[in-house]
C-alpha cells in the first residue's frame, strides 16, 4: 500500500505540494471513490485510479537507460553546467524534483556512456554496493598507445591489482584485479559492444567505483586516458543505436536483467 500523493508525484503529477493542489482542483477517484486526502493509502497493483474520469495506467517503478554525453553532470541541479535531468521531458524532470527518479551512481562530466535512471530505490542500493561487485565495463582510448608488449604487461598488471595513489582529498587505494581486453589483438566482441567501442584502445571491466578510478589506473602504469565510455553495467549493455544525450526506457528483458542480478 502507498500514498495517493507519492504515486501521483512518481507518475510526474509534480511534487507533493502540487498534487495536494491536483486533489482539491481535480476529481480524482480510486475505485469510483473520490479521493481528497493525500495520505490514501491504495495498492498500485489491484486499485483503479482515474483523474477527471481518465484511468491512470500505474506502474510500480520508471527504469531509464540514458546514453550520457560529455559536459553534463550527474547532479539535479549545477549553476555552472547542465545536468542529466536537464536532457529529460518536463514530466521527467517533475519526478526528479520530487525526489523519485535519480541516477545510479555517476559518470564523470567528461565521460559518457551507460547511466541508468529509476525510481527504484532498492535497485540503486544494491547496484552502487560495494559487496554486490557489479561488474562495470568501459571503452578506453589512451594517450600512447600501447605496443603487443605493453598490453601484455598491462593486461598482467590490471589482472594482479595495482595500487593506486591519492588524487586530491580522494584516498590512495588498492584497486582489485580488473579485466583488459584489446580488440587489436584479435579478442571476439558481441556487435554491440564492438559498436560502442569503436575507435578505442582496449575495454576494461571493473569491479569497483572509486573516484576517477580508470583514469587514475591507466596513469598508475604511465598512460593517460584521453576518452572514457561506459558500455556496460553487468549484463546491460548501453544501446549502441542511442545517441549521445537520448535516453529510452529499459525493455522487460532488460529489467529482468538489473532485478535479478548480474
Amino acid at each position: 500500500m502507498e500514498r495517493i500523493d507519492k504515486i501521483l508525484a512518481h507518475h510526474g503529477y509534480g511534487t507533493r505540494k502540487d498534487v495536494k493542489k491536483l486533489l482539491r482542483t481535480a476529481c480524482v477517484t480510486c475505485n469510483g471513490t473520490q479521493i481528497f486526502d493525500p495520505a490514501t493509502r491504495i495498492d498500485p497493483a489491484a486499485d483503479t485510479i482515474a483523474i477527471d474520469g481518465t484511468p491512470l495506467t500505474l506502474r510500480r517503478d520508471l527504469y531509464l537507460m540514458m546514453h550520457k554525453c560529455r559536459n553534463v553532470v550527474c547532479a539535479n541541479r549545477d549553476g555552472e553546467h547542465q545536468t542529466v535531468f536537464d536532457l529529460l521531458t518536463d514530466e521527467l524532470r517533475r519526478m526528479s524534483f520530487s525526489g523519485e527518479l535519480h541516477h545510479v551512481g555517476r559518470l564523470d562530466i567528461d565521460t559518457e556512456g551507460l547511466l541508468i535512471l529509476t525510481t527504484d530505490g532498492a535497485l540503486t542500493h544494491r547496484l552502487i554496493s560495494p559487496k554486490s561487485r557489479i561488474p562495470k565495463t568501459y571503452a578506453v582510448r589512451l594517450r600512447d598507445t600501447p605496443d603487443k608488449a605493453a598490453r601484455a604487461a598491462y593486461t598482467e598488471q590490471f589482472a594482479r591489482g595495482l595500487h593506486i595513489d591519492s588524487e586530491g582529498n580522494a584516498p590512495a587505494f588498492d584497486a582489485q584485479s580488473a579485466v583488459l581486453v584489446w580488440p587489436c589483438d584479435g579478442a571476439t566482441l558481441d556487435e554491440t559492444t564492438a559498436r560502442n567501442a569503436a575507435g578505442c584502445d582496449c575495454l576494461l571491466t571493473v569491479h569497483e567505483g572509486k573516484f576517477h578510478q580508470v583514469k587514475r589506473m591507466f596513469a598508475a602504469v604511465g598512460n593517460e586516458v584521453t576518452y572514457l565510455k561506459r558500455v556496460a553495467v553487468g549484463a546491460l549493455k548501453l544501446d549502441a543505436t542511442l545517441a549521445a544525450g537520448a535516453y529510452r526506457e529499459l525493455t522487460d528483458e532488460e529489467i529482468a536483467q538489473v532485478q535479478t542480478g548480474f
